[in-house]
């Protein structure tokens, strides 16, 4: 059977392990057919991957914190696979100390590495990616309702958040001219890594679970479906935009 991303090549950066936002992606974008490479930040983290993803899957060495190493990643990529059709950008970090307690508590060195790593990433994958994307390819980000709602704990975090869905309207607008589309997911909280780093996690996830319109948290691999469908050929229509895929909510 034929799936929505036959013969795409997809980028996806963020696997971190079988929890993660990027898994479900990963699992999703598989089923409907696309030949994924994956970026990783460290030989730990490579070492992490080859458990549950088979070595034959490409990965290749990226570590955000350094532009020039995405530019490095991309040329790689391109050398291995040629061009591709999509990237899946589940990157995002802030220091521990700064999920807990309040937002003035953040250092500007702490505040930069947010935004650096949680927001600039964005924009050195979208530089370094469009230039062997091919005509009609597709970015996607993931994000949270912090960038739009003051979410306990979460902090620096949120404003990182904002920041990441600016970036995608203005990466959307200047991507266009390329027929690349850019658009971001809003989660739900699932229990990922990343969020049990915000103090007084659960407590977070039982609250969007129970303002889930059927009361039934998100899950993993439905972000990735929608991320399958952000990057394929049905969702052309979808320019610049944050889809909520919480079940609903961000409406309460």
């Amino acid at each position: 059977m034929s799936g929505i991303l036959d013969g795409k090549k997809i980028v996806i950066m963020g696997v971190a392990n079988k929890r993660s936002l990027a898994y479900g992606c990963f699992q999703a974008l598989e089923a409907q057919g696309a030949e994924i490479i994956l970026t990783y930040q460290n030989d730990r983290l490579l070492k992490s991957l080859n458990r549950f993803i088979d070595e034959g899957i490409l990965k290749v060495k990226c570590d955000v914190s350094d532009p020039e190493n995405v530019h490095q990643a991309f040329d790689e990529i391109h050398d291995k696979v040629g061009n591709i059709d999509g990237i899946i950008h589940a990157i995002a970090y802030a220091d521990p100390e700064d999920l807990q307690g309040e937002t003035t508590d953040a250092s500007l060195e702490s505040f930069n590495k947010a935004q650096s790593i949680s927001v600039y990433s964005l924009i050195a994958a979208a530089k370094y990616g469009r230039t062997i994307m091919n005509e009609g390819g597709s970015i996607v980000t993931l994000t949270y309702m912090g960038s739009v709602r003051a979410i306990p704990n979460y902090n620096i975090m949120g404003i990182a958040k904002a920041g990441l869905e600016a970036a995608v309207r203005y990466l959307a607008r200047d991507l266009a001219a390329q027929k690349v589309r850019v658009n971001a997911i809003s989660a739900g909280a699932v229990k990922t890594l990343a969020v049990t780093g915000v103090k007084d996690y659960s407590k977070l996830i039982k609250m969007s679970n129970e303002r889930a319109f059927d009361g039934i948290g998100i899950t993993t691999r439905e972000v990735g479906n929608t991320a399958a469908f952000l990057l394929s050929d049905l969702s052309t229509g979808v320019v610049g935009d944050t889809i909520y895929v919480d079940k609903g909510t961000n409406l309460i």
